[in-house]
């Protein structure tokens, strides 16, 4: 027997160093389709690589996958770099993976696309919760780097079409790893100011790469959050981002953002200007109206004959003296008429005279009554005199008191056919005043 012998985990061990020595495997890319998914609570990533004839175990690890720019999915093409080794734990060989990008779609625009469809679910970019931006704000603040272009040309815009807005830049890095949470930090510490009337947030135009965390998802809430009204004004006109769809008013670029913060000193001197030149015009025309008016007055006969218009206006104050004295006699005999009407109503509905009229039909009700009373006891004492005659006549006492009798055999029924006894039988003889008990001796039958 050959003592040379591996163990599982010898073997294991020997096939895991042959991998990890080897430099290809390494070094690793791969292209395939994502199938058995999980994202642990960990934050690892456990899946399975396929295509059309094999597939292979992969893990990313949590320190690798934060700075996914998209989320994996079930049946989503990637292409991944990692290193192939053996889990010793069951055997078996996998990926462990270090980069994913999507096959055919780069992973920011994945990213993009992903967020934004998140977003729109949850109402962010509802217009409901857009908020207007203040026409004449006093105080602005411009979360933007100090040092770009687009902080410059928002400064120069604001300043020439309004210089009397007060203007805070609020310094940001707008551009690599950190650009999210900076932007963040300035939108959140403007907000605990608490004096600015507009937020103008942006940076100028770039890549996906360069303009990257004005997609991020905790910018976009954050400007959602904001208690001061925002312009999103990132890129060039092209460019739109996540923080374009979620702000309260988006522009093209910086530049347009100071126009739309601001109005315009020069077209609100010319608006200014016109509504003057209207209102005099319509002042003017007012005046010679009156003018008009005056002169007319001037004219009438009232004004040179002021006595007799007077004598007039009281002629006219007698007779609608006199007819209003007429009218408030008419309807004070109308009042009265209707008065009179109520009164005569009310006395004939006055609860003592309802009383008398009640009190008056209960009388001939309870005559009424006794009547019938009386008439039926009458009809039911002749009834009764009439029945009791009746039973008289059908009472066979009273027939005995004529003589006859009646008689009974020993099961007290009465005897009615000689065919019903026979001799020595005892019989009861029933007469008026007693009961005569006797023994047949002889019967004879009536032919």
């Amino acid at each position: 027997m050959n003592n040379r012998y591996f163990t599982v985990s010898k073997l294991t061990d020997y096939i895991k160093g042959m991998m990890d020595r080897d430099s290809t495997l390494q070094n690793v890319w791969l292209k395939g389709e994502i199938s058995n998914f999980r994202h642990h609570n960990r934050w690892h990533m456990y899946l399975t690589l396929k295509d059309d004839n094999a597939r292979v175990k992969a893990v990313m690890f949590g320190n690798d996958n934060r700075f996914l720019k998209f989320t994996p999915e079930n049946g989503m093409n990637v292409i991944v770099q990692g290193n192939v080794s053996v889990y010793k734990a069951n055997g078996e060989y996998q990926v462990y993976i270090r980069k994913m990008e999507p096959d055919g779609i780069g992973s920011l625009y994945l990213a993009y696309e992903q967020l934004k469809e998140k977003l729109l679910k949850e109402g962010l970019f509802d217009q409901v919760h857009k908020r207007s931006i203040p026409e004449f704000p006093k105080k602005i603040g411009i979360i933007t780097s100090p040092t770009g272009a687009a902080v410059r040309d928002i400064i120069t815009t604001i300043k020439r079409r309004f210089s009397t807005t007060d203007l805070t830049v609020i310094p940001a890095t707008v551009q690599g790893n950190e650009a999210g949470k900076s932007i963040v930090t300035a939108i959140e510490l403007a907000n605990e100011n608490g004096d600015f009337d507009t937020l103008i947030v942006g940076r100028g135009g770039g890549s996906i790469e360069d303009l990257w965390g004005f997609n991020e998802e905790i910018v976009a809430r954050a400007i959602h959050h904001s208690n001061i009204p925002v312009i999103s004004a990132v890129g060039h006109e092209t460019d739109t981002t996540i923080s374009d769809l979620v702000a309260d008013l988006r522009a093209p670029t910086p530049t347009a953002a100071a126009e739309l913060a601001v109005p315009s000193q020069l077209e609100l001197k010319q608006h200014i200007d016109q509504v003057t030149a209207h209102l005099t015009k319509a002042l003017q025309l007012q005046l010679a109206k009156k003018k008009e008016t005056l002169q007319q007055m001037r004219n009438s006969y009232a004004f040179h004959y002021p006595k007799h218009a007077l004598n007039e206006n009281q002629q006219k104050v007698d007779r609608l003296t006199e007819s209003m004295s007429n009218l408030v006699q008419t309807m004070l005999h109308r009042k009265k008429q209707q008065y009179q009407e109520l009164s005569s109503r009310v006395q004939l509905n006055h609860p003592g005279n309802r009383i008398n009229v009640v009190e008056q039909n209960m009388q001939q009700y309870k005559r009424r009554l006794n009547e019938r009373m009386t008439h039926i006891l009458q009809q039911s004492e002749q009834k009764l005199a009439n029945n009791i005659d009746k039973l008289t006549l059908l009472n066979p006492l009273h027939i005995m008191q004529r003589g006859f009798s009646v008689a009974y055999n020993e099961e007290r029924q009465i005897i009615k056919s000689v065919a019903k006894i026979k001799n020595n039988d005892y019989v009861s003889i029933q007469v008026t005043d007693g009961t005569i008990n006797c023994r047949v001796q002889d019967i004879e039958e009536d032919e």
